[in-house]
């Protein structure tokens, strides 16, 4: 049975308050816990980066819980075992006697095992009359036992980081695909617009794929390719209803022409009423404007702005739009820019606007001219935010930033 008492290493190795901790904290098991220890094995080797462990670290921790006679660690049984250097290196496969010895190291300072030396060094157990471990020195295991818990934990917590980046990946995947055939169905088939620099755009990310992905590139590219997704879907959709509308024209035209004199005077209010609510009418406008940009993409790439909102940060679009009229008044932008802007693009795109600004102001002369001007910008179909916000999101990973 596991004594509780301390103990420190034989020979050269020193003793450490680490190591202390670490041996006190695997006496205090709840009485009568018992836990299968290939579970707790195959938690280890899930968890094995995050305990700083290497391969052939997890194939010493295998081959000593061999050594073990149950299947099971219990708290009221011995968890000391006692190979010799020889014995745990064959059932190691074969493992040099200095790499055995560095990982048997590894494994106590990720406190997953605790040496136990008798006074010479060597490791052996003493019986009593009844053929029962009386003592035992060795590599005890009870820190699996101690640990099954937060080992578990550790494990799952790898697992749904693991499964999360491959659905990051994935989605990656199908987003670059999209854009790809998008973009390619639009220069084909002759849409209108700066198509060419979308691509540009595009190959520009795609080349900054690397061969092996952290989760952190492929979250960083993942934003910026949704980003330029939804400027591509937003072009073709405003596209999409630029054609409708002169469809419809056409056809009023043709109506009102076949129509009787008389109701000309009829028909032309409700016309002019119905082609002013069409022209207000684009996509980019009336949408949501976290339906085109993810309020996570926008901080990304205006995080000055942050500085302006409630409590000094900014969680939704509501606190977005109440900061940007902050940012509005401290950066000299007239009242009735900043209504032009609301309403041609909406409010939040209005906002989003001005946190790009926000971002370039010591480059921008008149922040208040700058916004009028894309708001007629907007008007006439010539600007729409997507490429500013990426240029921005560029801009924070290094790239400069040029005058506007």
């Amino acid at each position: 049975m596991h004594t509780g008492s301390v103990t420190t290493p034989f020979g050269r190795r020193s003793m450490t308050l680490a190591l202390v901790k670490r041996q006190v904290a695997a006496t205090e098991i709840k009485q009568g816990k018992s836990v299968d220890k290939w579970k707790v094995f195959r938690d280890v080797a899930e968890a094995r980066e995050t305990l700083g462990l290497q391969d052939r670290s997890v194939a010493v921790l295998d081959a000593l819980l061999t050594f073990h006679p149950s299947n099971e660690l219990r708290q009221d049984k011995s968890t000391v075992v006692f190979p010799s250097n020889v014995q745990l290196a064959l059932r190691a496969h074969g493992i040099a006697g200095a790499t055995l010895r560095r990982h048997l190291a590894i494994l106590v300072d990720a406190g997953l095992i605790v040496r136990k030396d008798s006074a010479n060094g060597k490791r052996f157990a003493r019986k009593d009359s009844h053929g029962e471990i009386e003592t035992a020195f060795g590599f005890d295991l009870s820190p699996l036992l101690a640990r099954a818990e937060e080992l578990a934990l550790m494990a799952q917590e790898v697992v749904a980081a693991r499964t999360a980046f491959r659905r990051a990946k994935e989605t990656l995947t199908i987003y670059r695909r999209d854009v790809r055939k998008l973009i390619s169905a639009a220069i084909e088939e002759g849409a209108e617009g700066d198509w060419q620099s979308i691509e540009d755009t595009y190959l520009d990310l795609t080349a900054r794929i690397p061969r092996s992905p952290s989760r952190a590139d492929v979250d960083d590219l993942l934003d910026e390719m949704q980003l330029l997704y939804a400027e591509v879907v937003s072009r073709l959709e405003t596209q999409g209803e630029t054609e409708f509308n002169s469809t419809n024209a056409a056809h009023d035209e043709r109506h009102i022409q076949n129509s009787k004199p008389e109701s000309i005077n009829e028909l032309e209010p409700s016309s002019r009423k119905e082609q002013g609510a069409k022209s207000g009418g684009n996509s980019l406008l009336r949408r949501p404007a976290n339906a085109s940009f993810p309020i996570g993409i926008v901080m990304k790439a205006c995080p000055q702005i942050c500085d302006y909102g409630s409590g000094g940060a900014i969680g939704s679009w509501r606190d977005l739009m109440s900061a940007a009229v902050v940012v509005r008044s401290m950066l000299g932008v007239s009242p009735s820019a900043y209504e032009e802007a609301c309403e041609v693009m909406g409010p939040e795109n209005a906002a989003v606007a001005m946190a790009c600004i926000l971002e370039r102001a010591n480059f921008i002369n008149s922040p208040g001219g700058y916004l009028r001007d894309l708001s007629r910008r907007w008007e006439r179909g010539e600007f729409s935010l997507g490429p500013m916000v990426m240029a921005q999101l560029r801009a924070n990973n290094g790239d400069t930033v040029r005058r506007a």
